[in-house]
């Protein structure tokens, strides 16, 4: 978790306090797009993977939103977990995760609210072991050791094969890793299988002899883009903008993924060939947050209760935001 300094502390403290005044909860009006926008600085979490890490390559953001009087500030995570701790200490505006993450966080108390969402991949994804692993199957893991990021979309992908296997995450030994630790572990053989997204499973794909035993093929999902309520009550038009370039770039991005990935490589040190794979495996096309999406999401915080991964149910719809964006063109 990043440290806020005194100042943004102090302005953070400021905020909450005036939202509690007001009377704001996590579910916001769309006439809150009618507020006026200051100037200042968006500090925008972003990671690897993703349409964030691409605009910030490009450098496609600054002038959209240097027209509406702001500059942006980018903060890299590992994982979505601790990008949306970032956000409910105030350290981002704004960010990108998939869609579990969301859910424990508003299970935890996050200050967090849905304001966009993305087609989830169905191949960027996977649970894997080694060719030498004696494992076919998703059964075949039982009381074996899995490595993964808890929270993460790779934790809701986890519970939904082993379902489909009729096991449950008490019937394996999960090793809680974040992707850079996770990757060595598997490796050396300190766990026996690794859940993980792109661009670590298209790395792993390419350096080590792998073997998939499961993704999202059959299991629609949406990753989502957050904000803090503070942000979008006080700079709606900025989280448009930013959504509207998203936008921009998916269309960019679906139809040029060898020039996105030459652009992305260099910067991410990466090879071409790997964020290549890897960008070919998502269909990118922001959209506002519709009640399809909520219930899409609704079913994953419904099925992380009853697997007591979260203590309280959650209610997705509190947190969403509705965005008003142009949407043509994808």
């Amino acid at each position: 978790m990043q440290t806020q300094s005194p100042h943004t502390a102090a302005s953070f403290g400021r905020r909450r306090w005036l939202a509690a005044l007001l009377g704001a909860g996590l579910a916001l009006s769309a006439g809150l797009t009618q507020a006026a926008d200051p100037a200042g600085t968006v500090r925008v979490g972003f990671q690897k993977a993703g349409l964030l890490a691409v605009l910030k390559a490009q450098g496609s953001l600054d002038k959209p939103l240097a027209e509406l009087g702001y500059k942006v500030e980018w903060k890299e995570f590992p994982a979505g977990p601790q990008l949306l701790e970032a956000l409910n200490t105030g350290s981002i505006d704004f960010g990108y995760t998939g869609a579990p993450p969301a859910v424990f966080a508003q299970a935890a108390g996050a200050r967090l609210v849905y304001v966009g969402a993305e087609p989830g991949g169905k191949t960027n994804e996977a649970l894997f072991v080694l060719d030498s692993s004696p494992a076919h199957s998703v059964a075949d893991l039982k009381g074996k050791r899995i490595a993964l990021q808890k929270g993460s979309s790779s934790n809701y992908l986890l519970v939904q094969l082993l379902r489909r296997a009729n096991l449950t995450v008490q019937d394996i030994q999960p090793i809680y890793l974040p992707p850079a630790e996770a990757r060595a572990a598997f490796e050396s053989g300190a766990v026996d299988a690794w859940v993980v997204w792109d661009p670590y499973y298209a790395l792993a794909q390419k350096a080590l002899k792998t073997r998939t035993l499961g993704d999202f093929s059959e299991l629609p999902v949406f990753n989502f883009y957050e904000a803090t309520p503070e942000f979008v009550k006080t700079h709606p038009r900025a989280v448009n903008a930013i959504l509207a370039q998203l936008r921009t770039a998916g269309l960019w991005v679906n139809q040029h993924p060898q020039e996105t990935a030459a652009l992305l490589a260099p910067k991410l040190g990466i090879e071409q060939p790997v964020v290549e794979t890897w960008l070919r495996r998502v269909p990118y096309g922001v959209t506002p947050v519709t009640p399809q999406i909520v219930a899409s999401q609704q079913q994953i915080a419904d099925l992380f209760l009853q697997q007591k991964l979260i203590p309280k149910p959650v209610n997705v719809q509190s947190a969403v935001w509705q965005a008003s964006f142009p949407v043509a063109g994808l």
